[in-house]
């Protein structure tokens, strides 16, 4: 009000040029100051709600809008702030480092989550990203590596134990426990523990779903025993209740750009659960039942009825002290795996997650209110498409690229045979990373740095194989100063990254990760998988939609200044003006 005065003011002046008493304008600058220190007092929120939805690729939503109910996306992209040209810099965008990079504003070369698996030379072997060996879960036979056909990443895991001692530097979540004294309550929820962990940082509490168990669990990093809420909500076993269930498509097929195009041979029938509608669940006792929820909205479900609960028992958002809660959605991201993104199944789980985001949008507005809750939405990496899909619009490049011949491949021949070696040169690949078997070159007596190159130098001979950039040359930076160099770079962890990040051209893919086939995979440094929603709604934040490149680096340090806290310790964004305004 006293803005709007002070414009009528100085138009009623501009309009008769007659002069303003200096009483009168001291008063209402007194008066539009007073009100902004008080507006900027309220505006802290009483919850941050920060959803990540795992591989939502940037265009998926407004590609998909036809689907779209009210209250959900709708709600985001057209009452919140849209940043609609949002991309990764950082070359591996696996979900562990889009997580991390989420939670502390920085890029993988700094918070140390290079990928979801690296390989560990003093242990001599591959190791989870945040696997504990010094912490157990608190439910007892719920190690996910009981049943990793559709994660296979899990497989690197040697213990069951978890928690975020890998992460390198402090998370938002760590900082407002340190600026509130402790008084701010924080957690995060996901399907995968990977997006939970990252989320809750150090300070916070995190849970994720078991498919061995078919519960919610955590580790004794966070608790010595479970909080009765969660005994309560495990003994629900709501997973059961979709036993003898089907996925179904929530519209008519009419409705869907993919309606008459159900059955793609290049789509993944895993564990039975078919390539077409209807996509039974099974039988609860089923090996399969639970892996088959998280192929589905079936997991996003759970995990939305897990997250209410919480938000619910443990009272976030009741004071004026700001609470924490991150919920990672992970079913767009199995599914993409499975079917694609341009798929019926994808455009069927974008109108199933709508709905899902609206209950979660009603729940807190009754609870807390929209007003005193600041949410950002945003994705860990975007998703490529399948090359099948691509050959059927005549974009024949697209193939799938093996990579366990790549020790056997001639140019690796030659090589050893140039370096009269007779044994393993590649002791593993992980993706992106060659690692090298440095005992035999040292064997050899050979220079570390030469044999990188040598062999960098023939792996871009290859069919496919866009780029081969050895860890020396990241070492000492000498590399042109091109966009595709500079995400390398930002991968780049000296101890946990590999001797060659080895890159594919666009649309070149992996399809096989430990023996489980996939339709498409991401974790390449190209748009398709840098590219990410980041929305900004709630908290009476101003509609807008903003067309310029920002980073999801920017969302921490952005949350921070709003906060008016400190940043994570490593943060490299920028506070994004148009939320502070």
């Amino acid at each position: 009000m006293p803005l709007t005065l002070f414009t009528t003011l100085l138009l009623w002046q501009l309009s008769s040029m007659k002069p303003v008493p200096r009483s009168t304008v001291i008063f209402l600058v007194a008066l539009v100051c007073s009100t902004s220190v008080y507006s900027a007092e309220q505006k802290t929120p009483r919850l941050i709600l920060q959803i990540t939805v795992d591989a939502l690729r940037g265009d998926l939503p407004s590609r998909y809008r036809h689907v779209l109910g009210d209250g959900g996306f709708r709600y985001l992209m057209e009452q919140g702030i849209h940043y609609s040209n949002a991309h990764y810099q950082h070359a591996n965008t696996e979900t562990i480092v889009g997580h991390t990079s989420l939670a502390t504003g920085t890029v993988p070369a700094a918070h140390g989550m290079i990928g979801n698996v690296w390989y560990d030379r003093e242990q001599g072997r591959q190791v989870y990203n945040i696997e504990d060996s010094r912490y157990h879960l608190l439910t007892a036979g719920a190690d996910i590596n009981n049943n990793t056909e559709i994660d296979p990443t899990q497989k690197a895991a040697k213990v069951e134990g978890r928690s975020p001692d890998n992460i390198l530097t402090s998370t938002l979540s760590d900082e407002m426990a340190i600026s509130f004294a402790g008084q701010s309550k924080i957690f995060a929820v996901s399907v995968k523990d990977r997006g939970a962990v990252p989320m809750a940082g150090q300070a916070g509490k995190a849970f994720w779903f078991s498919k061995a168990s078919g519960r919610f669990v955590t580790s004794n990093y966070y608790y010595d025993k479970y909080p009765a809420w969660v005994n309560q909500w495990n003994a629900r076993k709501l997973a059961s209740t979709y036993a003898g269930k089907s996925w179904e498509l929530i519209h008519k097929p009419a409705r869907y750009l993919f309606g008459d195009a159900d059955d793609r041979e290049y789509e993944i029938d895993l564990a039975g659960f078919g390539r077409t509608f209807p996509h039974p669940y099974g039988k609860a006792n089923d090996k399969y039942f639970t892996t088959r929820l998280t192929l589905s909205p079936a997991g996003d479900e759970l995990t939305l009825d897990f997250a209410i609960t919480l938000l619910d028992k443990e009272q976030l958002g009741q004071d004026e002290v700001p609470d924490y809660l991150a919920i990672s959605f992970s079913s767009t991201d199995y599914i993409g795996h499975l079917f694609t993104a341009s798929s019926l199944e994808s455009e069927d789980n974008i109108a199933r997650l709508d709905r899902t985001l609206a209950k979660l949008f009603a729940y807190i507005d009754k609870k807390v209110g929209l007003a005193n809750t600041l949410i950002v939405l945003s994705a860990d990496h975007g998703q490529p498409e399948a090359p099948g899909y691509l050959h059927s619009l005549g974009i024949n490049k697209a193939h799938y690229f093996d990579t366990k011949t790549l020790d056997k491949i001639p140019a690796i021949a030659k090589l050893k045979k140039q370096f009269g070696m007779g044994e393993q040169l590649i002791e593993a690949y992980v993706h992106p990373y060659i690692y090298l078997n440095h005992k035999l070159i040292r064997k050899k007596g050979l220079d570390q740095g030469v044999v990188e190159q040598t062999v960098a130098e023939e792996l871009m001979k290859i069919k496919g194989v866009a780029n081969a950039v050895s860890s020396t040359a990241l070492r000492t930076a000498s590399l042109p100063d091109t966009t595709l160099m500079r995400s390398i770079l930002r991968n780049f962890h000296p101890q946990r990254s590999g001797d060659i990040y080895l890159v594919f051209e666009p649309d070149v893919f992996i399809n096989d990760f430990d023996g489980l086939t996939v339709a498409s995979t991401h974790g390449s440094p190209w748009r398709y998988d840098t590219f990410v929603p980041v929305i900004f709604a709630g908290a009476g934040l101003s509609a807008a939609k903003v067309d310029r490149p920002v980073t999801p680096y920017d969302i921490a340090p952005t949350l921070a200044a709003y906060l008016k806290i400190k940043p994570p310790s490593g943060a490299t964004g920028i506070p994004l003006s148009e939320v502070l305004e």
